[in-house]
């Protein structure tokens, strides 16, 4: 995700720019129209020049409209991802009380939750490893998992709604339902 938002603000900065270069191309083209115009008055050649003018002008509001649009879109991504960010931490939350692990499991479990293995564990948290291992051996039975991988199961299971899954499912395999 952090990735899409660079892009998307390297892509808003391109387009301003862009923007701001045809803003500036215009004002001039639009003055010189206009001057043109009012010392020799129409011409085949002034026709010509103020389509231009008029493409560019339609040009400068596509893409003063192409920038607001992902100025927004970068807005709701932000706002989607604080809104998973903060829903995920009282999932976690909930389930370390449900799971009745003490304040220790809880920081050994939120680091199996974000991939760490014992042995990173340990270092983050100034232990030894066998003292991370008897932790996660413990937040393992307590949970009813056997594994890092069945934890991160158990908590990304809540945050996947089943018929989300099926219908993916059958778009995939062609159903159509």
């Amino acid at each position: 995700m952090r990735e899409r938002r660079r892009a998307l603000e390297r892509r808003a900065a391109a387009v301003t720019l862009l923007v701001l270069l045809q803003s500036l191309a215009t004002i001039f083209f639009v003055a010189d129209v206009a001057r043109d115009i009012s010392v020799d008055g129409w011409s085949t050649h002034l026709l010509v020049e103020t389509a231009a003018t008029i493409a560019l002008v339609t040009g400068v509001v596509f893409g003063a409209v192409q920038l607001r649009w992902l100025i927004v879109r970068t807005r709701l991504d932000e706002t989607a991802i604080a809104t998973a960010r903060g829903a995920m931490s009282d999932l976690v939350r909930q389930r370390f009380l449900d799971w009745q692990l003490t304040a220790a499991e809880a920081d050994v479990a939120l680091f199996a939750l974000k991939g760490f293995d014992a042995t990173e564990i340990a270092a983050l948290r100034g232990a030894a490893s066998g003292t991370i291992r008897a932790q996660l051996t413990r937040i393992y039975a307590k949970t009813g998992v056997h594994s890092q991988v069945g934890l991160m199961a158990l908590m990304v299971e809540d945050l996947i709604e089943l018929d989300a899954i099926r219908n993916v499912g059958s778009k995939q395999s062609g159903d159509g339902k």
